[in-house]
């Protein structure tokens, strides 16, 4: 049958051979993946930015779903979130601020980072 690639992006895999990977790594499925994942370690001031540049979705505000999902080029956020992300933007800025005036910070618990990783997690799922 011959070598295998494994696509971790897509979690999927095929015969390995140049025609077939190349055909793959160019493909819009694998990109979105790869996209989709690369998305869930941007930085929240990124974000935020992003997000208040982009104009509301009108489908997604009215039925709570978008037919384009995370590929829609307007923003699927409400001004309850965009509040929330600007919060956590200037509480990540006072922590830095703190850190660089050398003020001892207690690192947070295992059970904040294991919150804060299924919240994201639960928010790529659903997009």
């Amino acid at each position: 049958m011959g070598k295998r690639y494994f696509c971790d992006y897509c979690d999927r895999s095929f015969q390995d051979n140049l025609h077939n990977r190349k055909k793959h790594l160019n493909g819009v499925q694998h990109l979105r993946a790869k996209r989709a994942w690369y998305d869930l370690f941007r930085d929240a001031a990124a974000i935020l930015q992003e997000e208040q540049s982009k104009k509301p979705c009108r489908k997604f505000l009215q039925t709570g779903q978008c037919d384009f999902g995370s590929n829609c080029r307007f923003s699927h956020m409400t001004e309850q979130d965009l509040e929330k992300l600007s919060a956590q933007v200037q509480g990540e800025q006072r922590l830095r601020e703190l850190q660089q005036e050398g003020a001892e910070i207690p690192p947070g618990t295992i059970e904040d980072w294991l919150e804060k990783r299924a919240k994201r997690l639960s928010v790529a799922q659903s997009n």
